[in-house]
Formats: structure tokens, C-alpha cells, sequence
């Protein structure tokens, strides 16, 4: 079927015939890494042609309504025109979104960290404030999410990490990765002053099985501990929380959201490698290493976002430009426009990617 050459210069359709071509071949599955990595390929490259085809005829039935209804002055008829005009133009944007996204890992799972800036009980509710906005940001955008561990501190958190599972949720959430910046009359000030606060986000891929990095035991340090927050019956209980830090690149991983010890170690090692793999990439662009996210302080200067809330409502990506007056409907997920946008700019996580 055509595609109305949507898909001139992406050579998807060849892509695939490509790969269609070495499943036949001889011997194709006595390599069973090398042949789930093309099925796995084949069929995501299958389900974004269908995506783009489904979209197609969606737009020429609508185009073919609207010149039958073109003189129809009825004002039912009309709305339901520009409602399905609307749906085609989200759509449109979301499948040109999952074009952008081509990284290896971008169709992974992802790890999605957050830590609150210097500060006190006004940085901790900052960094609460966007765990909440990224677990509803998950929410609408058909995603599942599991929070691995919360340290908490007065007034908010202090650090999380959330498990956020979904197709394509790492490279969505890569472009996140970044100081966000809080400009409001803080709510813990007795004087109602105006208060700047910060917290740092970072995205590492859920990366596969077969990827080993090399970690001694002489390059770690394992520490357990007794879980914090509400709830469960191994809660303050057993020293069932995992901390692993990483001597070389001062990594540091924790997770008391399992039920055992050896669960949480064993996640703990999963968010090790992940990280890990991160960081080493990273080392391997001298450029990128200059600007990599965990190496940045966490203050003026430095942020990718700024969240104003008094005495005007406005959220600004430095990257790009994008604004949103709408905080509210920010802070309660509704953030894919700026991602979007960072999608179709230069960036220097596209450097990584490649």
C-alpha cells in the first residue's frame, strides 16, 4: 500500500524488505542474539509503517468528509471536523516524535532519577514536585511506573529514582535529563518572599541482558540498610534496602522497593550497569563529557527548565524556547510539546545517540 512518500528518505519499507530477506536465510536462527535483535527490529520498523498507514487513511476519510460537508453551515457537523482534525495533528506529532527517536536504546525502558538541589525544605518540595509531574507525565502517556527508592527529607525528597516502563519511555525521558529551575513565593517562608530552587533529572536506559561491563568487588562498596516511608511489612523491620556505590565513576545506586534483600540487590546491580553504560559512553565523547547532566552543580546557570510561578505563570525551556503559561497543567504531566521540541533541535544528546 502507499505511503504517500511519508516515508521518502527514512527507506523504512526497504528496511524492512531487508529484513524480512535475512529470516529466510540459512542459519538464521542457530545465532539466537543476532536473530532476536532483527525480529525485534523487524517488528518495531512493522508497527510505526502500520502507525504512519493507519494515519493516512485516517486523514483522507476526514478529507474526503470535509469537502462533502464543505458548504454544511451546521455547527455539530463543524466541531466534529476540527476534533478530528485535532486527533490527526496529535497523532501526526507523536508518530513524527517516534521517527526522531533512532538511538539504539531509545526504545528501552528507563531509569529516571531525581535529586534536589541545595536548599533544605524548599529544594525537597521541588524535587517531590517533579516526581509527581513525571509519574503523571507516565500516566498520559500510557506508561507504567515503579518507584525504586525515595530518600526523604524535610519538607519533600531528597533524592528517587522511578522505574518508568514503556516503549520508547528512555528516549522520551533522555530529553529531560537537566537542572530544573523553581522561581515562586515559597510556602515554608513566614515572610512570603520569592524563592529560586533547584533539582537535577537524569535518564539512563534499561540496557539488556547481554551487555556486560566488568565490575570487581575490590570496585564497589555494597551497603544494606533499614527501608524508610509508609507501608510494608519489611519496612524499618529488616535491613532490606540496597545501596551500591561504584568507587570510579562515583556512581551511586539504591533501592528498597523490593521485598527482599537480594531483590533489591539484584535491581541495584540493573541500575549499576545502566548507569554504567551511560557514563562510559559519555567518556567516550570528549564533548559530551564537558557537558555531561551528573557532572553539572545543581544551581543558577546551569538549568535546561525554569518553572515561574509568581508573579507570573510561565515554564521556559532554555534549549529551545518553548513556553508554556499553563503551569498547572505542566506540573500535572503535560509536558510532551517540550520534548517534542527538543527532539526536533540539536542537542547534545543526539551526539551520544548516533
Amino acid at each position: 500500500m502507499p505511503c504517500g512518500g511519508i516515508f521518502e528518505g527514512t527507506g523504512i519499507e526497504n528496511k524492512i524488505s531487508e529484513l524480512e530477506a535475512k529470516t529466510g536465510e540459512a542459519g538464521f536462527w542457530d545465532d539466537r542474539k543476532s536473530s532476536n535483535e532483527v525480529i525485534k527490529e523487524l517488528s518495531a520498523l512493522k508497527g510505526a509503517l502500520s502507525e504512519w498507514q493507519a494515519l493516512l487513511d485516517e486523514v483522507r476519510s476526514v478529507d474526503e468528509l470535509c469537502q462533502l460537508y464543505s458548504d454544511e453551515e451546521d455547527e455539530a457537523v463543524r466541531d466534529e471536523m476540527d476534533k478530528s482534525i485535532a486527533s490527526i495533528s496529535a497523532k501526526f506529532s507523536e508518530l513524527k516524535s517516534k521517527l526522531l527517536l533512532s538511538g539504539k536504546y531509545d526504545r528501552n525502558d528507563c531509569y529516571l532519577s531525581i535529586h534536589a538541589g541545595a536548599g533544605g525544605t524548599e529544594a525537597g518540595d521541588w524535587a517531590n514536585m517533579l516526581m509527581r509531574m513525571y509519574l503523571r507525565f507516565a500516566e498520559r502517556n500510557g506508561f507504567k511506573c515503579e518507584v525504586l527508592d525515595v530518600e526523604e527529607n524535610e519538607g519533600g525528597i531528597k533524592s528517587c529514582t522511578i522505574l518508568v516502563k514503556g516503549s520508547y519511555s528512555y528516549g522520551y525521558l533522555r530529553n529531560e535529563a537537566g537542572v530544573h529551575r523553581l522561581i515562586r513565593i515559597s510556602p515554608f517562608d513566614a515572610n512570603k518572599r520569592r524563592h529560586t530552587s533547584f533539582a537535577s533529572v537524569y535518564a539512563s536506559p534499561v540496557v539488556d541482558d547481554d551487555i556486560k561491563i566488568d565490575i570487581k568487588p575490590e570496585d564497589i562498596r555494597i551497603d544494606t540498610y533499614r527501608a524508610g516511608g509508609a507501608g510494608g511489612q519489611h519496612v524499618n523491620k529488616t535491613d532490606s534496602a540496597v545501596r551500591i556505590t561504584h568507587f570510579a565513576s562515583g556512581i551511586v545506586v539504591q533501592c528498597q522497593n523490593e521485598r527482599s534483600q537480594l531483590m533489591n540487590k539484584e535491581m541495584c546491580f540493573k541500575m549499576l550497569y545502566s548507569k554504567l553504560w551511560e557514563y562510559y559512553h559519555d567518556l567516550a565523547d570528549e564533548e559530551f563529557k564537558k557537558d555531561a547532566i551528573e557532572k553539572k552543580n545543581i544551581e543558577w546557570g546551569s538549568q535546561i527548565r525554569t518553572y515561574t510561578f509568581q508573579p507570573y505563570t510561565l515554564v521556559k525551556d532554555h534549549r529551545t524556547g518553548e513556553e508554556v503559561g499553563n503551569i498547572q497543567s505542566v506540573m500535572d504531566g503535560d509536558i510532551m510539546n517540550f520534548i517534542e521540541a527538543n527532539l526536533n533541535s540539536t542537542n547534545v544528546f543526539d551526539k551520544k545517540q548516533g
